[in-house]
């Protein structure tokens, strides 16, 4: 019996394109799903999506995480150290897991996969990535009774030549998951998809100001300048896909903007994975910020893409172990760049793995000792001046170079 972990599509999609590649053999499929939206109640299930029919077959059960520990969150509760015997037994009774030979999670440094892992013992660990933050350092530390049992980290090609760090610390190996196996898969969900809007280019939504980056304002203005500028560009029909978890109050705001710019703005569903909209509408042009997405299009769709804001993300990303710095900084290091005029250009070219692994060693140098760069030459906006002097890879000033660093910020 194999356990599988998923909460959103996307995840979903890269456990039907493993179980089609043969990753996990034969034998009964449990499927748990969660949904982490802010407020569960009013946000569709994973399961209860349309695009999940057409992945429903390859599970023999599916289960509600949210209802099993109701009305518990399932990204803040996890079961304390004297509940963990009973929460154990009360899952397997539930969930009818007798033998488990494999748990299959996704983000395993936070609950509820980490819950998870706590509860269902005993049994080998796989995970699955969920995008460019595989390319990243382990968010948390993990404990030794979960560490010791993950065998492999499986992820989706999305930069040619980088490998993942997720997980590296702990010496798992990792296997990609070929987009032969993936594509298919996002083919069959996109022909279930009920009626997708039409539209000559894509903007991406994210939940930035959810995440506290920048305000809703901001986020606001971002979408408003990214649509601006495809409008100069000429595109008079303009889909926004926006994130799952952001509510509607972007859409709201962008389809007055479009209003007033003359274009003909689309929104695609909510439950509806930006990559059946790559497969099923093939826009000429995809903008975003540093969303996963993004690189999806560009690698395995082949479409030209965007991106715009990431810069700022970089800026105000705090603390600097924030997970999605490296995103960011992918993101920002290799795809074309949009400017307000509608103009596109291409960053200047950078030893992206280097810079991975030293962004990577100062968002967690203690776990990664082996990444520490011998030399600092890269574009000081992927790093924290403070961050590098606390790490010995720059001179802290003199006392009379702070006092006029204080002063010119004052100024």
């Amino acid at each position: 019996m194999k356990v599988f972990y998923a909460s959103t599509l996307f995840g979903a999609m890269s456990l039907a394109a493993a179980i089609d590649d043969g990753r996990f053999g034969e034998g009964r499929r449990v499927l748990v799903v969660s949904n982490n939206a802010a407020i569960p109640e009013v946000a569709a299930p994973l399961d209860a999506t349309p695009g999940f029919a057409a992945l429903r077959h390859r599970f023999d059960e599916v289960h509600s995480w949210n209802d099993l520990i109701a009305p518990l969150h399932p990204s803040d509760w996890k079961a304390r150290i004297v509940e963990v015997p009973m929460m154990e037994r009360l899952i397997r009774s539930h969930l009818r897991l007798d033998g488990v030979d494999e748990l299959v999670l996704e983000s395993i440094a936070v609950p509820p996969a980490r819950t998870i892992a706590g509860l269902v013992r005993d049994c080998p660990i796989t995970v699955y990535s969920d995008g460019l933050m595989s390319y990243g350092p382990t968010r948390d530390p993990l404990p030794a009774e979960i560490f010791r049992r993950i065998g492999r980290l499986l992820h989706l090609d999305l930069v040619p030549g980088l490998a993942p760090l997720l997980l590296s610390e702990y010496g798992v190996p990792s296997a990609v998951l070929p987009a032969e196996a993936f594509l298919p898969v996002v083919d069959e969900v996109a022909a279930t998809a009920p009626g997708l809007p039409a539209g000559q280019a894509m903007i991406l939504g994210q939940y930035l100001s959810a995440l506290e980056i920048v305000t809703p304002d901001e986020e606001a203005a971002l979408h408003e300048t990214m649509l601006r500028a495809l409008a100069a560009r000429g595109h008079e029909a303009v889909v926004f896909k926006p994130h799952p978890a952001a509510g509607r109050r972007h859409a709201q705001l962008l389809r007055a903007a479009a209003g007033r710019l003359g274009v003909r703005l689309s929104v695609a569903g909510e439950s509806v994975p930006a990559e059946v909209c790559f497969s099923a509408l093939r826009p000429e042009l995809v903008v975003g910020c540093f969303s996963t997405a993004l690189v999806t299009a560009w690698r395995h769709f082949g479409l030209q893409v965007a991106s715009y804001g990431a810069d700022l993300v970089l800026d105000r990303l705090a603390p600097y172990e924030n997970s999605n710095r490296i995103p960011a900084t992918i993101v920002h290091a290799l795809l074309p760049r949009l400017a307000e005029d509608g103009s596109v250009e291409r960053p200047p070219a950078v030893d992206l793995p280097a810079l991975v692994r030293a962004v990577g060693y100062c968002m967690q140098a203690d776990a990664y000792p082996e990444l520490r760069p011998e030399r600092m030459d890269f574009d000081p906006r992927y790093f924290k001046r403070k961050r590098l002097e606390t790490l010995g890879l720059a001179e802290r000033p003199s006392g009379f170079a702070r006092l006029r660093r204080k002063l010119r910020a004052a100024l």
